[in-house]
């Protein structure tokens, strides 16, 4: 079904869930004013103390509302005229916003009996409904995160819509995979101008032609006719039209041979040997793994990880870390230190490590590996990184898909000097309320990072778990 496009001015009616979850959703709505409903402000108040992201979102809020309370004008009825939303120094362009306007009267209730009005869903939807009245020239559009209260809406005949700005695709099968097959006759269209060489043991080449310009920098190559599998280094844009880009890019490491395992393991199939060329390169500096359950993610980032800080001493320290949101009911307090309380979430941790380190006859052996790679390793919880620097360490971000683009935003800035940072995650086990595929902060990282030089992204499709569980990815 294609959304009718929505022409003049128009007045969005926002709900608490989408103040919470973007405080900045005040100046997202270009030139269009906005309407507050009194119970917002109440079930904002009453959710600003704490110290979860919810809480400093809703206070940051608050401190919005305030600055423009403190903009506006002697000469004007803040109540009945409104506060240009532009009048903020932050923005400076009173042309470029609407207004904001806050409920200051009762409404008659225009609800269905069936809709108690006590309950805060539908006194938004009540005054939603008013302003339907009071303004007929213009459109009223609720803007909600919640589902339900957008079907409530369009029952009673309330245009509604979800909150779209933190949108950061369409469709998450437009999200860039990292990879590019290319097309059987690719050498025959492209080696016109072609240059070869090699350097320090690696091939290079500088190719020009039409499919250039479809790549991204650190995009993996790959064409299944001859085994061909190569990474963009670089990408030069051509100064004009009558002359074609032009691309370095450098043969890579098979990771499937024995020769070049990592940690003793290697790579079962190309998506997985493309990742590991992302993870060992020290010039890489984020890279980004997304692909369902059982396709490797944890121990290909383990074992990168381990092999560089232990054998090739590039890091100090590997620091693991995850968002701690369960499938369930939660399990309640957890006792301990920082870390022992992580240990429960940091099963597919240990697990990794029982494959990396096997425990064989001799126990004496085995423990003392587990006390090394524990030496190494450490668990952080994510509500203690704001204001810490990581300096010449390994971060691995575990399911980051449940994490929002501002807390992905947190961690990322926490890398200091000699720091590379994994992210991983499935898209399709968002845990996180209000959340989606195409909300998802790895969602928003991989699309933001794939022109960077120093960042790198593969989705990896195949899963390697068993033959039980990639049966039961597929059919269930």
């Amino acid at each position: 079904m294609v959304k009718k496009k929505i022409e003049g001015k128009r007045l969005f009616v926002l709900d608490t869930n989408v103040l919470m979850h973007d405080p900045t959703s005040l100046f997202r709505f270009e030139e269009h004013d906005i309407f507050i409903p009194m119970v917002v402000l109440e079930e904002l108040d009453a959710g600003k103390k704490g110290l979860s992201e919810v809480a400093r979102n809703v206070r940051q809020v608050t401190r919005y509302i305030d600055d423009l309370f403190s903009t506006a004008s002697e000469d004007e009825d803040p109540m009945t005229e409104g506060i240009p939303i532009g009048s903020l120094p932050q923005i400076g362009d009173e042309t470029k916003h609407g207004r904001i306007f806050f409920q200051t009267r009762e409404h008659i209730d225009r609800l269905p009996d069936s809709l108690p009005s006590s309950k805060a869903d539908n006194t938004i939807l009540n005054v939603a409904l008013a302003l339907c009245e009071k303004h007929p020239e213009s459109t009223v559009t609720l803007v909600s995160k919640d589902i339900n209260l957008r079907i409530k809406a369009n029952i009673v005949g309330v245009h509604a819509e979800d909150y779209f700005n933190d949108k950061v695709l369409d469709d998450v099968e437009q999200l860039h995979t990292g990879y590019y097959e290319l097309p059987e006759d690719f050498w025959d269209s492209h080696s016109r101008d072609i240059d070869s060489w090699q350097e320090e043991g690696r091939t290079y080449y500088r190719i020009k032609g039409p499919l250039v310009s479809e790549w991204f920098t650190n995009q993996c190559l790959y064409n299944p006719s001859d085994n061909f599998e190569a990474i963009v280094r670089e990408i030069t844009e051509s100064p004009s039209e009558q002359t074609e880009s032009s691309a370095l890019i450098e043969i890579l490491t098979d990771y499937r041979n024995d020769s070049h395992n990592i940690w003793g393991i290697t790579a079962r199939n190309r998506e997985q040997s493309f990742a590991l060329n992302l993870l060992m390169d020290p010039e890489i500096d984020f890279v980004t793994l997304q692909g369902p359950a059982g396709t490797g993610k944890t121990l290909l980032a383990l074992a990168a990880a381990l092999e560089q800080a232990i054998e090739l001493k590039r890091y100090k320290e590997i620091i693991v870390t995850r968002v701690t949101i369960s499938v369930g009911e939660d399990i309640g307090f957890l006792p301990g230190t920082e870390e022992e309380k992580m240990t429960p979430w940091m099963g597919a941790l240990m697990d990794n490590l029982e494959v990396l380190a096997p425990s064989d006859n001799d126990e004496w052996g085995a423990a003392a590996t587990h006390d090394l790679l524990r030496k190494w390793i450490k668990v952080r919880s994510l509500n203690f990184m704001r204001g810490r620097t990581f300096l010449n360490k390994f971060i691995i971000i575990d399911e980051a898909q449940n994490l929002t683009s501002k807390q992905m935003k947190t961690l990322i800035t926490r890398a200091g000097p000699g720091t590379k940072v994994v992210c991983m995650g499935n898209v399709a086990q968002i845990d996180t309320p209000y959340l989606s595929e195409t909300t998802s902060g790895i969602t928003y990282v991989v699309d933001r990072f794939k022109n960077w030089g120093h960042a790198g992204h593969i989705t990896l499709k195949r899963g390697e778990r068993s033959r039980l569980a990639d049966y039961a990815s597929d059919i269930l």
